[in-house]
């Protein structure tokens, strides 16, 4: 085949995937080994890091406890989050020590069409559709399936992972990390961390998206002031992954916020929720309008739970 004929087939592919890209290029890149074999697992640092933000969490610009940073590589992208939750630590570990509730977290964000969790002879498997931001057949979604493991759990912390060896476009290695800490005040101290790496083509969708559909799209770490006194944000690859990591963040944040409601409740409670909140960030997250995303994700929700 000509290389001229296979450079256009390959254009065309990445063009069909590049949303999806734009939606998952947010983690950060590790090797297959575990994460927590590199950490101490236990509530210490994460202790440590709180008194470290302390200023960061009190005085920022997304109007909560949040503290967002980001990093890149040749071959990689990390967004780590670290926020006090106003929930009491054991409502927190509950809630998110356990897979069976992760699907509900999940669903929330713009682009996963679908999960399903199940037990195989290695633990814990959690299947997740990832596609674009409107309704769409889950044949024409690209499956992930992440390696769902409990670390460590004790009083006062536990630390939970999820792993990936590959998804779209020669990106690998996905990586969701979780811990937390109760403080004294009855909140809760969690850090998330979501990161991938990617190859040739996930370099060049990459590239090709940061050049059209991506190119007026911010993250929120300020890079400086504009002369008419507005706030200049991160571009680039960083920009995607802390857009990423904080839709994360925030499905969580509503998760945990609707358990208070009735059960049968729940769920219009999570969407709004996650809703409102990214559209508190307008700037950086706004993709759709309110009830094109209700009606998306009411569909989505009702087609999971038949399939399971």
């Amino acid at each position: 085949m000509p290389m001229n004929h296979q450079n256009a087939l390959a254009q065309v592919w990445i063009m069909q995937w590049m949303p999806v890209f734009a939606l998952i290029c947010g983690v950060w890149l590790g090797t297959e080994a575990s994460f927590a074999t590199e950490l101490d697992n236990s509530a210490l640092p994460l202790r440590a890091k709180y008194t470290e933000l302390g200023n960061q969490l009190r005085d920022n610009q997304f109007q909560r406890a949040l503290y967002l940073d980001s990093a890149e590589s040749p071959h990689d992208l990390k967004g780590d989050i670290y926020a006090v939750l106003d929930y009491p630590f054991a409502t927190v570990n509950l809630a998110l020590n356990n897979p069976a509730h992760w699907c509900d977290v999940l669903i929330l964000h713009l682009n996963v069409k679908y999960c399903h969790a199940s037990g195989s002879k290695s633990g814990t498997i959690l299947t997740v559709d990832l596609g674009k931001k409107y309704d769409q057949p889950l044949a024409d979604a690209y499956r992930v399936e992440f390696n769902y493991r409990a670390v460590v759990t004790t009083p006062d912390y536990f630390a939970v992972e999820l792993n990936a060896g590959n998804g779209p476009l020669s990106t690998h290695d996905y990586h969701i990390w979780i811990e937390a800490t109760p403080l004294k005040d009855g909140r809760t101290f969690l850090h998330f961390t979501y990161a991938y790496a990617f190859g040739l083509a996930g370099r060049l969708a990459t590239q090709g998206y940061l050049a059209t559909l991506g190119r007026d799209k911010v993250g929120f770490t300020v890079t400086g002031v504009l002369p008419d006194g507005r706030l200049s944000y991160i571009q680039g690859v960083r920009g995607v992954v802390e857009r990423n990591t904080m839709r994360y963040y925030l499905a969580i944040d509503a998760y945990l916020a609707a358990l208070t409601t009735l059960p049968e409740d729940q769920l219009e409670k999570r969407m709004r929720r996650w809703y409102t909140s990214t559209d508190q960030y307008a700037r950086q997250l706004h993709e759709v309008e309110q009830e094109d995303y209700l009606a998306m994700k009411r569909k989505e929700y009702q087609r999971q739970q038949v399939a399971q």
